[in-house]
């Protein structure tokens, strides 16, 4: 047993020499062998799960990691960069291939940078990645029975969406949440609730199985978290004089699809990563998500102050033409004549959906029609067809008939 303490607490160390910390520990005494830290660490912010998304191509690397935030203040679910700098490690220390985490569906505690972007799910920089050695699983679901030291959850396993019921039993150290990150007692949970428990490694093949949880999230239904800032998700089309137009769709707490912001020293500007960005980088046709106060001018399109943008990397696919008469269209797609150049090897068809953002001309009509010259931001996926065909995003409708490409 002391040989199994022993080689635990290295492998524990090994690990905790790889975490980020962003202080450094002054006065460290020595107590039986082991250091012991007094002044204040603070461990930078962590989530505990699997990463169930992967992206690599040109623009670099992204996860996803889904589980619970180690501190009742972390993230749940986070879109992570990986960089050059960031480490991927097992609780030995040794460096292990992300691909390998992916496909085996290792369970995972990711470090990133306090420095996060607003979006849902928040965006950041992976800084330590360490493979867990044990399998953490979690379900998803509502309480069907409330047992003496213990719940009955019927609901979905997070990583597999596989339909279950389980039997929990509380740890005696079980950290129990609600919705709002404030600490309940087991007791506080009642039949009907939702909840987001993780238990495990070891689970009883009986009928329904059973499992012991030390971490659970539950909807109390007291509601009590501030609601998130109202903004945009959409493409600046136009900037100019500390003043950016951004169109796109309003986020889920709020906002709208046409505004036009004004950008001062006051205004957070980051990237996907959460890093700081000057001005400079809020050019036309750039892809944001801006965030800005509940008070607007009651005007078409609204403005309003920006307090803060978030700039993505996803490029976006622009055309300027004219709309023209085609037997080729079906009743949701317009012909563009892409330059007004009469020229069919660069005409695109667009399929407008109820999620393209119509943006009509000043007293204009708004129904797309023959004759109208447009601004057109597209999905990056099109058919191989003359014309190509694909999404529309927002469609501009010039003044005048007259489309001015942004500068």
């Amino acid at each position: 047993m002391k040989k199994m303490y022993k080689v635990l607490t290295t492998a524990s160390i090994l690990a905790m020499a790889a975490l980020p910390i962003v202080a450094n520990a002054q006065g460290v005494p020595v107590q039986g062998g082991q250091a012991v830290i007094q002044n204040q660490v603070k461990i930078v912010p962590g989530t505990m799960g699997q990463i169930t998304d992967f992206v690599k191509d040109e623009s670099g690397t992204t996860i996803k990691v889904t589980g619970r935030g180690l501190e009742a203040t972390d993230q749940s679910e986070m879109i992570l960069s990986v960089t050059p700098e960031s480490k991927i490690i097992d609780t030995k220390g040794n460096p292990v291939d992300l691909q390998t985490i992916v496909d085996e569906k290792k369970t995972i505690k990711a470090f990133y940078s306090p420095n996060l972007t607003k979006s849902m799910p928040a965006r950041g920089t992976l800084l330590t990645l360490i493979v867990r050695d044990q399998a953490l699983n979690a379900v998803e679901g509502a309480v069907s029975e409330v047992t003496d030291n213990g719940i009955v959850v019927e609901g979905k396993d997070i990583y597999t969406s596989i339909e279950e019921t389980i039997v929990l039993h509380f740890a005696d150290k079980a950290q129990i949440l609600d919705q709002n990150g404030k600490a309940v007692q087991a007791a506080d949970i009642k039949p009907g609730m939702s909840v987001r428990a993780f238990y495990g490694p070891a689970v009883t093949m009986s009928l329904p199985p059973q499992a012991t949880t030390n971490y659970v999230v539950v909807n109390t239904g007291d509601e009590t978290a501030p609601e998130a800032a109202p903004g945009t998700n959409g493409i600046i089309t136009d900037a100019a004089d500390n003043t950016i137009t951004v169109i796109g769709n309003p986020l889920e707490q709020g906002g709208v699809n046409y505004v036009i912001l004004t950008v001062d020293e006051n205004t957070e500007i980051v990237g996907e990563d959460g890093s700081s960005l000057t001005p400079d980088a809020l050019k036309a046709d750039t892809r944001v998500e801006a965030y800005y106060g509940e008070v607007m001018t009651m005007i078409y399109p609204a403005q309003t102050h920006a307090d803060k943008i978030v700039v993505k990397k996803e490029e976006t696919n622009k055309i300027e033409g004219t709309i023209i008469e085609s037997d080729r269209t079906t009743e949701d797609q317009v012909y563009v004549d892409v330059d007004s150049d009469q020229a069919a090897g660069n005409d695109v068809i667009l399929t407008i959906s109820d999620k393209t953002q119509v943006i009509p001309a000043l007293g204009g009509d708004e129904e797309l029609q023959p004759g109208m010259k447009i601004v057109a931001y597209h999905s990056s996926i099109m058919t191989k067809s003359l014309p190509g065909i694909t999404e529309a995003e927002i469609v501009i409708v010039a003044a005048d008939d007259t489309a001015e490409p942004s500068e």
